[in-house]
């Protein structure tokens, strides 16, 4: 039987929302249930999640429930633990640097949730520590796992648009008040003083997605709103809510391509999926989601004539594409990126969702932020 590789990662800020669903139970317990991360030679890595928060009893809690016996409050004693040889951090923003500086001078790998730190310079300084270290690195770029993406990305190297010409992004839904029904967000998101607001949250997707399947961002400008500004938090207390709900921003990507992406909380959707993306070329056209990809090429591209006097007839413009083909299994974006972030360390594959990647999205969200207090295009 060939060897299991064990791994002990400390896993902090399991008790939110992301650390909990997306990473314990739809990444690393999803991975111990199908045996392990299977690795070229022979053998598994098998993950050891290693439970880190603030509260004890929620900690207890999700450990029991899902049989396991390694919590703590104390940081310093998980990281100071032989067995321990990654750190994740899913915290909110303002607490990621400290404790990221703290697991690569106890000399270990470190993955970690974006934003990576609240300033591009902070960014680049963890970068240049922890290759300075020699610990592995790697901050979470789930969006190019999705289904619907990994589809876009085969008709981009298929040659499917000929040449692009420009990307149209929509994101959002409606996050309630928090009053009379429960937000579906922490409060934190909607505080400045607590790193919150969708620039932040959304450009290091947005700048990742962009400089992967289309080029490096070379302009952006953005306007800004915070459309709602009162909010009812957690203990169902009123609270300012100053952070940014909403960003619209035009991206000048190099070889010419433009890219308009919308990101709000506070849109009611009116599009087959949360976020939809819309790419044209001299070639055809994509509209791409969370999991499915409709195509249009030139050739069954129909000629519309504007005449707003009669009624449109015969099919839709929505039900002239056409559906681009599964031709795989599709897992969790989440827990393909987390295999191959485990691979990376124990093996050595090739990973280049890395702290200077991070970094690079986390300057483009201060010039969009930029751009918006400035009322100007801020080239990067």
């Amino acid at each position: 039987m060939a060897a299991r590789r064990s791994i002990g990662i400390v896993v902090n800020g399991v008790t939110g929302r992301m650390g909990y669903r997306q990473h314990l139970v739809r990444s690393l317990l999803a991975i111990r249930e199908q045996g392990g991360v299977p690795l070229a030679g022979g053998g598994h890595i098998w993950p050891e999640p290693i439970l880190v928060g603030r509260d004890p009893d929620k900690l207890a809690a999700i450990a029991a429930q899902h049989g396991l016996t390694e919590w703590t409050t104390d940081l310093d004693a998980a990281l100071a633990r032989p067995d321990v040889e990654i750190y994740f951090d899913a915290q909110v923003t303002a607490q990621r640097e400290k404790a990221i500086r703290q697991a690569i001078s106890a000399g270990k790998h470190v993955y970690t949730e974006k934003p990576l730190a609240e300033s591009s310079v902070a960014s680049l300084e963890l970068a240049e520590l922890a290759e300075a270290a020699g610990v592995r690195n790697g901050v979470v770029q789930d969006k190019l796992f999705l289904p619907g993406l990994r589809k876009l990305k085969r008709l981009i190297d298929g040659g499917f648009f000929g040449r692009i010409l420009s990307v149209r992004g929509e994101f959002g839904y409606w996050v309630f008040e928090g009053d009379w029904q429960v937000a579906q967000r922490p409060s934190w998101n909607y505080r400045l003083a607590d790193g919150g607001g969708i620039v932040m949250d959304m450009f290091p997707h947005w700048n990742y997605v962009l400089e992967e399947l289309f080029g490096n961002v070379r302009a952006v400008q953005t306007t800004t709103a915070t459309h709602i500004t009162k909010r009812v938090d957690e203990r169902g207390e009123e609270y300012v809510a100053d952070a940014d709900d909403a960003a619209y921003a035009i991206f000048e990507l190099e070889g010419g391509i433009v890219a308009q992406l919308n990101s709000s909380w506070t849109v009611r959707v009116n599009r087959d999926e949360l976020v939809e993306f819309q790419v044209d070329g001299t070639e055809g056209s994509a509209v791409a989601g969370l999991r499915g990809c409709r195509i249009q090429h030139r050739a069954t591209t129909p000629k519309p004539v504007w005449n707003p006097d009669l009624p449109l007839t015969g099919k839709s413009f929505r039900d002239q594409w056409t559906e681009v083909p599964d031709n795989e299994e599709f897992d969790n974006g989440f827990k393909v990126q987390w295999e191959a972030f485990l691979r990376h360390v124990v093996a050595g594959e090739t990973f280049h969702w890395d702290f200077r990647s991070g970094a690079r999205g986390v300057r483009l969200a201060e010039a969009g932020l930029q751009s918006a207090r400035e009322g100007r295009r801020i080239e990067l």
